[in-house]
């Protein structure tokens, strides 16, 4: 038998399966992609994290001999004791497996993670690091969704309405604002509102309210929303303009379709043409985009968090990587891309359902 019959025969539970269920074979094929863009990531982080110099077994080292009571000692102390600690620093990256190569102590996490559900312990807080993720995870999932909520409700809502004055100045002024939006620097945008905020003392510099929830609920909730008004605002601004211009410009197209001209010369109502029609075929463009838009909003919320003091999974992030904690680097990295990934395999699978060519391959 040759080579080619043999992968053949290999193959063709996997077509017959295709065959009878199209959908279930494409969201089968796209979890397995996830997960292979996860491990090829994961192993992508060891590697670079083993590139960066020094490790946290330094940075522990040089915090203890260069903290208050190491100070009292003088400087030929501490020139002792960098001496001597080579063998301590051997055995305590020894203790913690980072002596070995990056892939086998990346093989060693994988291992863990799957048979035993555990995620490790932070390095510098000894804490268990599900525990550092799930307390900062629903403060970024509020924050991220809130704004994917508000870009689509007023993306659509403007865009179909602007789309119906196509040509007009209010139209162009719109269309200029939006396109200022989707190319103003984020970043930009970010410290002049945290400046806005300072001068004029209307809205706090910090997203976070100062005592917790059990505290006093009520007040908390109202304090919440006051402090994380500008992120959410700045998350809306930098979010709307590429999506509104995105929805208008396929309500044009499709207004343009035969289709369109051939209902209102039957007599359609003109708002029966927009949303029972035109507007149903606008879903696939924002499907497809909204799993890019909810990518950027979890990416952007980094820098968005660090600026505004936000205790969300961008801040742990940035504490992790400045410390060097390969496990809480680790386990948050793979978390957020896990949820973006998980955020595109939903919009390639809604892709599929609403359109049977892609389910089917034929787009």
């Amino acid at each position: 038998m040759k080579f080619a019959e043999i992968i053949a025969l290999i193959l063709r539970p996997f077509y017959n399966f295709k065959r009878k269920a199209p959908l279930a074979s494409y969201i089968l094929n796209r979890i397995i992609t996830m997960a292979v863009m996860l491990f090829v990531l994961g192993l992508a982080v060891f590697g670079l994290m083993e590139l960066a110099p020094g490790d946290i077994v330094d940075q522990v080292m040089m915090q203890q001999l260069f903290s208050e009571g190491g100070a009292q000692r003088g400087v030929r102390a501490r020139t002792n004791d960098l001496a001597v600690s080579t063998e301590q620093l051997a055995r305590e990256r020894a203790a913690l497996g980072l002596d070995r190569p990056f892939y086998i102590q990346y093989f060693r996490w994988i291992k863990q993670v799957i048979l035993y559900h555990d995620l490790g312990v932070s390095l510098i807080s000894r804490a268990p690091v599900s525990f550092l993720i799930a307390s900062r995870l629903f403060n970024s999932l509020i924050l991220n969704l809130i704004s994917l909520v508000l870009i689509t409700f007023f993306s659509f809502l403007l865009g179909v309405y602007f789309s119906s004055k196509a040509g007009t100045r209010t139209d162009l002024a719109v269309t200029f604002f939006a396109l200022v939006l989707h190319a103003f620097p984020g970043i930009l945008m970010l410290i002049l509102i945290q400046l806005f905020a300072s001068v004029t003392g209307l809205f706090p510099v910090t997203a976070y309210p100062s005592f917790p929830f059990a505290e006093a609920p009520g007040k908390f909730v109202f304090s919440y929303m006051h402090h994380v008004f500008l992120p959410l605002l700045a998350a809306f601004l930098g979010g709307i303009g590429g999506t509104l211009r995105m929805i208008r410009a396929t309500m044009l197209d499709q207004l343009g379709q035969p289709y369109i001209v051939s209902l209102r010369s039957r007599g359609i109502k003109e708002w029966r043409v927009y949303f029972n029609h035109a507007f149903r075929n606008t879903l696939n463009p924002y499907i497809t985009g909204s799993a890019n838009l909810l990518a950027s909003l979890f990416s952007g919320s980094l820098i968005l968090e660090i600026i505004f003091a936000y205790p969300g999974i961008g801040q742990l992030m940035y504490e992790a990587v400045f410390q060097e904690d390969i496990n809480l680097v680790l386990a948050n990295l793979m978390f957020t891309s896990f949820l973006v990934l998980v955020g595109m395999v939903l919009a390639d699978i809604l892709l599929a359902i609403v359109d049977p060519r892609i389910r089917y391959g034929k787009v």
